[in-house]
C-alpha cells in the first residue's frame, strides 16, 4: 500500500475521503448539508467512537468519530482499531484508493490511524489463487504531516510487514540455511548493516552445546547470525545485544507434541524475525543506538540421531544441562546465543522468545510477558514506551528463590522445572545463568507473535507484535543513560 501526501478537493472528488474527527472544532471543515451534519452529531453523540458514512456517488465520505479527550496512548489505540476495522469494510467494498483528512488532529493521531490502516492491509496471500481486495493507495492531506515524519513510518511498517512475512513462511520455504542467507542479502540491502553468518563446522568448533543439540534431529544445517549496526553518531559506548529464539520449526523433538499443538510452530522463530528487524529498523531510519543481534537458527525434529531426555549438555559457557524435555528446546539455543553475547560485554541484553505455554495461560494473548536482572531503569522505560504504542508488559517476579526449581542431581542444571510450577519465570531464569551479571531483560512473546484468529490491526498469523516497542525504545534508549 502506498501512502503519500496530497491535496484533497471535496468539489471534485476522485476518491473516497476518511474524515478523522476527534473534536468539535471538526465540524466546520466537513462538507456536510445541514441534515446530514445534524445526523452526524447525533451518532458522535451516542457513540463517539462511531464510523459514520455519507454517499457521494460513485465515492463515500466516511467519517471516523474519535474522543481527543482520552489518555493519549487510549486514543491512540482507540484510533489504530478504528482503522482496522475500517480497513475490512473498504476490502469487502472492494475500495482500492481513499484520502484521508481532518480538522484539529494532531500528526501522532494521524500516524496512529494510518498504522491501524497500514497494519490491517496486510496479508500473506502468496499461495493463494484468490487473494482478498486491498487498499492500493492513500493519499493523506498534505498540512497534516511532514513528508519526513511520513518517510520514517512508513520505513517501519514496511518492516513490520517483512517480518511477519517471515514468521508466516512454511519451513519448507524457509529453513536455517535459507534465513540465515535472506537476512545476510537484507542487511547488505540496508547498506549500514554488518552481518556475520556462523555455519555449522564454526558451531561445532564455539562448542554450542545447546544449538547443536537441538539440531541434532534436523536434516538441515545449523546457523549462527550477528547482525550489527554501528552507526557513527551512537550514544552509547557499548552496544545493546538483542538475542533471538530461531527455532524455525519445532516439533518437540523426542517429547513430540501431541494434538494441535504443533500446528504454527512455523512461528516459533518470531523472537529471531523480531530482533532482526529491529536491528534492520533502527538502521533504516538512522537511529543513534549501536545494536547486535544475536540469532541462533535450527529446527527441532525427532529423526536422525536427535537429543533425548537424560541427556547431559555442555553449552557454549563450560555449564552442563541435564535434559528433562526436549520441548524445551528455545532456551537451549538462546543460552548459547546469550553467554556467546555477554563475553562481548554489552550495556544490555534483551532476548525474544515464543518460550513458554505457561506465559499464554498466565497472561493471554493480549501482552507479553517480561523479567528482568539487574536491568530495572531499562525496563522502566520499555514499559513507558510500551504503554505508549500499546505493545504492554507485564513483568513477572525473578527471584533467584526460583533456581531452585532448576537444580540437577547430576549436572549444573535441568533445563526445564518437572513441576507445572513458574513454567515462564523458569525458563527466564534459567537464561538469566547465562548472561553472566550483565543487564539482562527477558520476554516471552508466546502470547502475541501470532493469531490463530484476527486480532485487530494485527491481523491473522504473524502479529509483528514486539517492534514498534522495542523501536519505540531504541528512539528513547538515551533516557536510560541518566539511571
Amino acid at each position: 500500500m502506498e501512502i503519500k501526501l496530497g491535496k484533497i478537493d471535496y468539489t471534485t472528488l476522485d476518491r473516497s475521503v476518511i474524515f478523522l474527527y476527534g473534536s468539535e472544532v471538526a465540524a466546520r471543515a466537513l462538507p456536510l448539508k445541514r441534515d446530514e451534519a445534524a445526523y452526524l452529531e447525533q451518532r458522535r453523540k451516542d457513540d463517539i467512537s462511531s464510523l459514520v458514512v455519507f454517499g457521494r456517488l460513485p465515492h463515500k465520505i466516511y467519517v471516523q468519530n474519535f474522543d481527543s479527550e482520552l489518555p493519549n496512548s487510549e486514543a491512540l489505540e482507540k484510533l489504530r482499531r478504528a482503522a482496522a476495522e475500517l480497513q475490512q469494510t473498504l476490502s469487502a467494498e472492494k475500495v482500492e484508493r481513499v484520502a484521508v483528512t481532518g480538522e484539529g488532529v494532531i500528526p501522532e493521531e494521524v500516524v496512529a490511524f494510518l498504522e491501524g490502516l497500514h497494519l490491517a492491509n496486510y496479508r500473506f496471500d502468496r499461495y493463494k489463487a484468490k487473494k482478498d481486495s486491498l487498499l492500493q493507495e492513500v493519499v493523506l492531506e498534505q498540512h497534516i504531516l511532514d513528508q519526513a515524519a511520513l518517510d520514517e513510518n512508513l520505513r517501519l511498517w514496511r518492516r513490520i510487514d517483512t517480518m511477519r512475512n517471515w514468521v508466516n513462511e512454511p519451513v519448507m520455504q524457509l529453513n536455517a540455511p535459507r534465513f540465515a542467507d535472506l537476512l545476510a542479502a537484507e542487511a547488505e540491502k540496508v547498506g549500514n548493516v554488518k552481518c556475520t553468518v556462523l555455519g555449522q563446522k564454526k558451531i561445532e568448533s564455539l562448542k554450542m552445546g545447546g544449538l547443536l543439540a537441538v539440531n541434532r534431529g534436523s536434516e538441515d544445517e545449523a546457523r549462527f547470525v550477528v547482525l550489527e549496526y554501528k552507526p557513527s553518531d551512537r550514544i552509547n559506548r557499548k552496544p545493546v545485544a538483542l538475542v533471538g529464539k530461531g527455532v524455525m520449526y519445532d516439533t518437540g523433538g523426542l517429547n513430540i507434541k501431541t494434538g494441535d499443538y504443533m500446528v504454527e510452530m512455523k512461528s516459533d522463530m518470531a523472537g529471531a524475525a523480531l530482533m532482526a528487524s529491529t536491528v534492520l529498523a533502527a538502521a533504516e531510519n538512522g537511529l543513534p543506538v549501536w545494536l547486535r543481534a544475536y540469532l541462533p537458527l535450527t529446527d527441532n525434529r525427532p529423526g536422525k540421531n536427535a537429543y533425548a531426555a537424560d541427556d547431559i549438555l555442555t553449552m557454549y559457557d563450560g555449564t552442563t544441562v541435564e535434559i528433562t524435555n526436549t520441548d524445551a528446546e528455545g532456551r537451549l539455543i538462546l543460552a548459547d546465543a546469550i553467554a556467546y553475547a555477554s563475553q562481548e560485554e554489552p550495556e544490555l541484553i534483551i532476548d525474544a522468545a515464543t518460550l513458554t505455554g505457561a506465559a499464554v495461560r498466565a497472561l493471554g494473548t493480549k501482552v507479553a510477558a517480561v523479567m528482568q536482572d539487574g536491568a530495572e531503569g531499562p525496563l522502566n522505560l520499555l514499559r513507558i514506551v510500551g504503554g505508549k504504542v500499546y505493545e504492554r508488559l507485564a513483568e513477572l517476579p525473578f527471584w533467584k528463590d526460583y533456581d531452585e526449581l532448576l537444580k540437577s542431581n547430576v549436572a549444573d542444571m535441568i533445563n526445564c522445572n518437572l513441576h507445572a510450577n513458574a513454567g515462564t519465570i523458569t525458563a527466564g531464569r534459567f537464561l538469566a545463568h547465562f548472561a553472566h551479571g550483565c543487564p539482562y531483560i527477558h520476554l516471552d512473546i508466546a502470547g502475541v507473535a501470532f493469531y490463530s484468529q484476527r486480532e485487530s490491526f494485527y491481523g491473522v498469523g504473524a502479529s509483528g507484535f514486539g517492534l514498534r516497542l522495542l523501536y519505540a525504545f531504541c528512539q528513547m534508549y538515551e533516557a536510560t543513560m541518566q539511571n
